[in-house]
C-alpha cells in the first residue's frame, strides 16, 4: 500500500502521481492521506504525517512530497523502519514521524532529465512503487536532516490549520476551565469545553492529536485570528 501526503490540494498533480505509481505496478494499493498542507508547510506536513501514519497497516510506503528545495542539491531519500517505509526529500519532513526506528536509509536516483520543479511525479512515486514492490536497493546513507516541531515548556506553535479553520497546536492540555494564548500581536483569554456544542465564541478544545487547538462554535476561528502553520504560540 502506498500514501500520499502531499501540498498538491485537487490539483492534477496527484492524479499524474498516480499514473506513475500504476504505470510501474497496475497493482498498487493507493491511498490518499492527505493533499491539504499548506503550501510548502513542511511543519504542517510534520505534523499531519506524525499524527496518522501508525493509523496504517504494516507495509505502508508513505510517499511526501512537500519540498520548497525541490531541484536543488537537497537529496531524495526513502527510511525504512521496522513497519514502515518513508519517501520523501531530505528536508526534515519525515524525520519526528521516524523517532528512533530507523533501521535503514537511502538515497533516491534523481535522473538527469527529471523535472526541476515536479520531483513528485519524476522521482518520489516512481520510487515509491518500486519500494512497494520490494526494491529497496540504492546507495545507504547514514544521516538525514533534522526537523523538530519546536516545543519548550508551555510555548510551542501552530501546528496545522485544518479546513474548518481550527488552530491545532502542539500543547498537550493542563485541565484548566480557561488558557491565556499568545503568539505575535494577539493575547486573549479563552475557555476550554470537551466538545464543539457546549462552546460558544471562540474557544479551547482538546482535539484528535491530544493538543489543544483553538475553535469557533459553527465558524472559523482562523479567519479571526490569521495565524500560520510555525507560529509559535503559548498557552496558560
Amino acid at each position: 500500500m502506498i500514501a500520499l501526503l502531499t501540498d498538491f490540494g485537487d490539483s492534477e498533480y496527484v492524479g499524474v502521481m498516480k499514473g506513475v505509481i500504476h504505470s510501474i505496478n497496475p497493482d498498487a494499493k493507493i491511498i490518499d492521506l492527505c493533499h491539504s498542507i499548506m503550501p510548502q508547510s513542511i511543519v504542517e506536513a510534520s505534523w499531519v504525517l506524525l499524527n496518522n501514519f501508525r493509523y496504517f497497516p504494516s507495509g505502508t510506503v508513505f510517499c511526501c512530497v512537500v519540498d520548497p528545495g525541490v531541484g536543488t542539491n537537497r537529496k531524495a531519500i526513502a527510511v525504512k523502519t521496522e513497519k514502515y517505509c518513508f519517501v520523501a526529500p531530505d528536508n526534515g519532513l519525515i524525520y519526528e514521524a521516524l523517532g528512533k526506528n530507523r533501521k535503514s536509509i537511502i538515497e533516491i536516483n534523481v535522473q538527469k532529465n527529471a523535472s526541476k520543479t515536479f520531483h513528485g511525479r519524476d522521482v518520489f512515486a516512481a520510487a515509491a512503487a518500486n519500494i512497494d514492490m520490494g526494491d529497496f536497493s540504492a546507495r545507504n546513507l547514514s544521516s538525514l536532516n533534522k526537523f523538530m516541531l519546536h516545543k519548550k515548556g508551555r510555548e510551542g506553535i501552530v501546528a496545522r490549520i485544518d479546513r474548518f479553520g481550527n488552530i491545532i497546536t502542539n500543547l498537550p492540555s493542563l485541565g484548566k476551565k480557561s488558557y491565556a494564548v499568545k503568539s505575535g500581536k494577539v493575547n486573549i483569554q479563552l475557555s476550554f469545553h470537551g466538545t464543539y456544542a457546549e462552546a460558544e465564541g471562540l474557544f479551547i478544545i482538546e482535539g484528535s492529536c491530544s493538543t489543544l487547538e483553538i475553535s469557533r462554535k459553527n465558524g472559523n476561528a482562523n479567519k479571526e485570528l490569521c495565524f500560520l502553520p510555525g507560529q509559535k504560540i503559548s498557552i496558560l
